[in-house]
């Protein structure tokens, strides 16, 4: 990572022609990587984005390398100007499910930004970057949620930045997001299917599509996205020139001032001689110096590499620096310094010039120390945290114990509840917070189940109950069976008689029970009829019988 500079006097405002002058920032080739910081940062604060970050945490994202990526994303929201009126930032967190870790509306500055950049946790297993890439379009880019009107034209910018191969379509929903007007950049890494970034970016791909091999070095790519978002002069980007740099968005090169000529190191400049060997700084080329010896010249006038402040002393110069920082080795630049034992002396801050903590770096003693935050413990190699298990420390979690925000929480497993004391667990009733059962309900194993009451059995639904049909199981009744309370009868049919058996049955005698035919009774589908015997008739009582006529007799 690049040193993080203090603030001090930067260039002069460039001209229509974008030519810059760096009067009070010349600076050797050693600080070039910090002229750069500096002047893209500048450059940065006059280009406002409504910026959503949409990040893959799912399982092959190990820990340390989730850590990473959020370094990644604090390093380059410290290249933004933030507030409501420059630029806004989010961030979509996804893997097989997809998270709003916070809107454009929530953050509006650094400190709070990068905070809560900080408290992102991973999710799961999966990788739906579509659905991720559509939530962030139907949700975060909403002027609800915090995006500009379209008409204030601020651009939209989405970084994904993923490695794996996404598990659902991202071609079609990346083309609406783009057509929305936002602009996409993929960030691959390790893993990463490359046919898959290029799907999601926006053209020139070129442009749109970055690739590392592995989480470690992915904050390399904070300078690179400074310049692309930025659009950056190269003259803005860090010269060494020592008078005038003259630049476009691809190269720059150096002029001097009137009354100087370039050296041939292509970047310094000295007093320009009239021909007769005497020097001028009048600017033109008459041979005349205006009556001014060049020991009249303040050498600091004439030019000089000074980062901060320039001393003249007769025909040279030393440089200093202002209160609270101190010069380097090289006798131009300053580094903020630090008061580390409170006595009012000045130290070098080395943690500034540069380091390798993971987390923290504290300047000590010409030196400095890596530390953690909190919920983190230093590893053995005095660089890299690991998160503090609270819980291998000891705990009193009745089942399970999970480290979290420099402490740990109980849970229970699957079917339990946590006590009010938060440590203890009991067996939860599924039952008691309510059921659709119709008969009986069993709480098991973090569910319940239907039953039914003896003679019903549990329909497909498993819910409902139906009367249980042991008859039809099986039975052994001559005519009838009918099911009865967790049983079943036997039956006969009209005209029968069940015997003592309670299985089988007889033909009912009903005249044997009684009767009133004045002759012959006749038993017939469970009733009886009256005969009479022969020479008579039956009256039409149906009961009585009369003795047939002689008339009746011969036609008979």
């Amino acid at each position: 990572m690049l040193p993080q500079m203090a603030a001090y006097p930067g260039p002069t405002s460039p001209s229509p022609a974008k030519v810059y002058e760096w009067k009070k920032d010349l600076s050797p080739v050693g600080t070039e990587a910090k002229q750069q910081l500096r002047a893209t940062d500048s450059h940065c604060r006059s280009r406002p984005l409504d910026l959503v970050f949409i990040i893959d945490s799912s399982r092959s994202v190990r820990p340390g390398e989730f850590e990473k990526v959020k370094i990644f994303l604090s390093d380059m929201v410290d290249t933004l100007d933030v507030s409501a009126d420059a630029t806004r930032v989010a961030v979509v967190n996804y893997a097989s499910t997809v998270k709003i870790e916070f809107f454009l509306k929530d953050h509006l500055r650094k400190e709070s930004l990068k905070q809560a950049i900080s408290l992102i946790e991973p999710l799961a297993a999966g990788t739906m970057t579509g659905l991720a890439i559509k939530k962030a379009m139907d949700e975060a880019f909403t002027e609800k949620s915090g995006a500009r009107q379209k008409s204030k034209n601020i651009s939209k910018v989405a970084i994904i930045v993923t490695d794996g191969r996404p598990q659902d379509q991202v071609e079609e929903v990346s083309a609406a997001a783009r057509a929305s007007g936002i602009e996409i950049y993929a960030v691959g890494v390790d893993r990463a299917d490359i046919g898959s970034l290029k799907l999601m970016a926006s053209n020139p791909l070129e442009d749109h599509v970055f690739y590392v091999e592995t989480y470690g070095v992915i904050e390399k790519l904070t300078s690179k996205f400074r310049e692309t978002l930025c659009g950056v002069d190269a003259c803005e980007m860090g010269h060494n020139c020592q008078h005038i740099c003259v630049g476009n968005t691809t190269y720059y090169h150096c002029k001097c001032r009137p009354g100087y000529v370039l050296n041939e190191d292509k970047r310094t400049c000295s007093i320009a001689n009239d021909g007769a060997g005497n020097q001028r700084n009048d600017g033109f080329n008459n041979g005349h110096n205006n009556g001014e010896s060049s020991a009249s010249v303040d050498a600091c006038e004439l030019g000089h590499n000074c980062q901060h402040t320039c001393v003249g002393s007769g025909s040279s110069y030393y440089c200093t620096c202002p209160p609270g920082f101190v010069l380097m080795e090289d006798k131009r630049s300053c580094f903020k310094a630090t008061n580390d034992d409170g006595d009012g002396s000045a130290s070098l801050d080395h943690c500034g010039m540069g380091h390798d903590c993971e987390h923290i770096c504290v300047s000590s003693n010409g030196s400095y120390n890596c530390k953690c935050r909190m919920g983190f413990v230093l590893n053995e190699d005095k660089k890299t945290c690991s998160r503090l298990d609270h819980c291998g420390m000891g705990h009193d979690c009745e089942h399970i114990c999970v480290s979290s925000n420099g402490s740990y929480n109980c849970k229970c497993r699957m079917g339990f509840v946590l006590n009010e004391d938060k440590k203890t667990c009991s067996r939860l009733d599924h039952c008691g917070m309510g059921h659709d059962c119709e008969h009986i309900c069993v709480s098991s194993n973090g569910s319940y189940n239907c039953k039914c009451r003896m003679g019903f059995v549990l329909n497909e639904d498993k819910k409902t109950c139906s009367r249980l049909d042991h008859c039809g199981m099986g039975h052994d009744c001559e005519h009838i069976c009918v099911s009865s309370n967790g049983s079943y009868n036997c039956k006969c049919r009209m005209g029968f008689v069940l015997n003592e058996d309670k299985k089988t049955c007889s033909r009912l005698d009903h005249c044997g029970m009684g009767h009133d035919c004045e002759h012959i009774c006749v038993s017939s589908n469970g009733s009886y009829n009256c005969k009479c015997r022969m020479g008579f008739v039956l009256n039409e009582d149906k009961k009585t019988c009369s003795r047939k006529s002689v008339w009746t007799r011969l036609f008979s």
